[in-house]
């Protein structure tokens, strides 16, 4: 009887570590690619601290911005700048998990 308790207990605690929701889904860069500016758009499930990064292929940061995300849907226009042509990955970064993506500079 005890082993089966102990089984059940260590499932339930397994299951709930596996199936934590996203807390930031639906990552999207809106045109890409794009000539001088882009939307950067994702769905929070709460209010939160979140950091938006964008790195060249090489993997150096060239972008970094700490944002309040709310809950719903969050929009941050990103601008060219100075940054060549080319492909880069830009990344949103909560408490819990990293989504990232790719773009287009033409």
């Amino acid at each position: 009887m005890i082993k089966k308790v102990l089984f059940i207990l260590c499932f339930v605690s397994f299951s709930s570590v596996f199936s934590q929701e996203k807390s930031v889904n639906e990552l999207v860069a809106s045109p890409n690619p794009f000539l001088s500016t882009t939307t950067i758009s994702f769905n929070s499930t709460n209010k939160q601290k979140v950091l938006i990064s964008v790195k060249n292929v090489l993997g150096k940061t060239v972008y970094f911005k700490k944002v309040t995300a709310y809950k719903g849907n969050n929009k941050l226009p990103f601008k060219r700048n100075d940054l060549s042509s080319g492909m880069y990955i830009y990344a949103i970064k909560t408490n819990k998990e990293i989504i990232s993506k790719r773009f287009v500079i033409k």
